[in-house]
């Protein structure tokens, strides 16, 4: 077991905070909580944030500012929304903490924000920390590599009513490495949605689909589509948990490094 990693939750008292908190508690103790960050209006400021989680006390108090507890943990992780989480960026690299992102909605200029702070600390920025949607990114390269030239390729993607960001991060991403593996700009082939008379399919696109309803954790789906047969790549989460557990692999791992921008393909040493 490497050197204890001490994690700063952002939003701890989200969906996905609580989850954080959780999964940290039943890691091998490679992490711990080091800070609780919730936003300055939260009415339970000051609280224990186990306590608060259900995690028993964890001598930790929700604070408003990352500044109030800068000597208090190593690891930034943050799932909160894009203007949020670049402040804790900015904060991180004027702190010199490492950081792990799993927010999505970022515009193409607030992405340039966090490729450049990648030259001064170590960021891990990942549209989605789950190791099952990690490795699916590598099977759609190979199938892509093998039938993508000649199948029509569709993505569905389904969360839960709260999200607020269509497509998903991770339908996305699914989406860029099909077209970085077949040459293509995703910005000139996807199609998001299709109504009315839209004519013959244009066999260079990539089509998305989205779904909201209920309480879907995530679901994700890459159809290579040719006569008469056709390749499906499904993952689904029932938890949010894998997303959390990826988020602390992520964190001890980008402890050990150097300033740098990562993807979880990095932690999951699955580039080469």
């Amino acid at each position: 077991m490497g050197q204890t990693v001490r994690i700063a939750v952002m939003g701890c008292n989200g969906r996905m905070g609580r989850t954080i908190l959780e999964a940290i508690q039943d890691s091998d103790g490679a992490a711990i909580v080091g800070a609780a960050i919730e936003r300055p209006e939260c009415n339970f400021l000051g609280a224990d944030v186990g306590e608060l989680a259900g995690l028993g006390s964890l001598g930790v108090k929700v604070v408003s500012s990352l500044a109030d507890v800068v000597n208090d943990f190593d690891v930034i992780v943050d799932f909160t929304a894009p203007e949020a989480t670049l402040q804790h960026l900015e904060f991180a690299v004027a702190n010199h903490k490492k950081i792990v992102i799993g927010t999505t909605g970022f515009s193409d200029e607030q992405k340039q924000l966090i490729h450049d702070a990648g030259n001064a600390i170590g960021v891990v920025f990942a549209p989605n920390m789950s190791v099952g949607v990690n490795v699916m990114f590598k099977l759609l390269e190979m199938v892509a590599k093998v039938m993508g030239d000649y199948t029509d390729i569709e993505i569905i993607e389904g969360h839960h009513r709260y999200k607020v960001d269509a497509p998903s991060g991770t339908a996305l991403a699914m989406g860029e490495v099909i077209a970085n593996t077949l040459g293509r700009d995703l910005n000139k082939v996807a199609v998001y949605g299709r109504e009315g008379n839209t004519g013959e399919r244009d066999r260079e696109t990539i089509g998305f689909s989205t779904i909201r309803a209920g309480d879907m954790v995530g679901e994700h789906t890459a159809m290579f589509a040719d006569i008469g047969e056709r390749i499906e790549i499904t993952h689904k989460a029932s938890s949010r948990m894998t997303f959390a557990k990826g988020a602390i692999r992520a964190s001890t791992w980008v402890f050990a490094q150097e300033q740098g921008l990562y993807t979880m393909q990095d932690v999951l040493d699955l580039k080469s």
